[in-house]
């Protein structure tokens, strides 16, 4: 059975149903073009960046706490992060229509999907192991209420909980305005 983003009971749950709802919009990506390419890759771009963004604010600085080498696990996970954030950028700045898109495309898939499974294979079992339901859940309606307000683009740099409370704000109106603007002009 498949657990929707609503029907998600605890964070681990939530979070493998996003990284399932990337994998496909990753597939829609590559099996379309034109319109339904930028369509797809704009829905990717959007659940890719307010993904991280609660991870970042929520996920990880309790696993930096809870787990016993939250520290080094944590540290490994922003770096993929950072590298991904920058080759989002860039896949958004050369657009679709690029004869480069997908070969950097492609590169950028296989890294994120290893990204994902170190999070499945190595952070998660150990979250469910150092935390109660509780706080699993508590985790879940933490994730929902930082991704209804993050940015909505990638911005590099800022994968620490402080820089996102300072910067995120300002990076979420200014993303959200962008996107109306954008989808207005279609």
């Amino acid at each position: 059975m498949i657990v929707t983003v609503a029907q998600a009971s605890d964070v681990v749950e939530l979070l493998q149903h996003q990284h399932q709802q990337i994998r496909k919009l990753f597939s829609q990506v590559e099996k379309t073009s034109g319109r339904g390419r930028a369509e797809a890759f704009d829905r990717l771009r959007h659940l890719l960046a307010v993904h991280e963004i609660a991870e970042e604010e929520i996920v990880h600085p309790f696993a930096r706490r809870a787990l016993g080498d939250g520290a080094r696990v944590v540290a490994a996970r922003l770096h993929e992060e950072n590298r991904a954030k920058h080759t989002l950028k860039e896949l958004e700045r050369i657009g679709t229509h690029s004869r480069e898109f997908m070969p950097l495309f492609a590169k950028f898939r296989k890294a994120v999907e290893a990204h994902a499974d170190h999070e499945e294979r190595q952070e998660f079992p150990q979250l469910i192991r150092n935390s109660t339901p509780e706080q699993l859940r508590g985790m879940a309606a933490a994730v929902k209420a930082a991704e209804a307000v993050a940015p909505t683009h990638p911005h590099p740099g800022t994968e620490s909980p402080a820089k996102n409370l300072i910067f995120g704000p300002m990076m979420a109106v200014a993303d959200r305005t962008r996107d109306l603007i954008r989808r207005a002009m279609r």
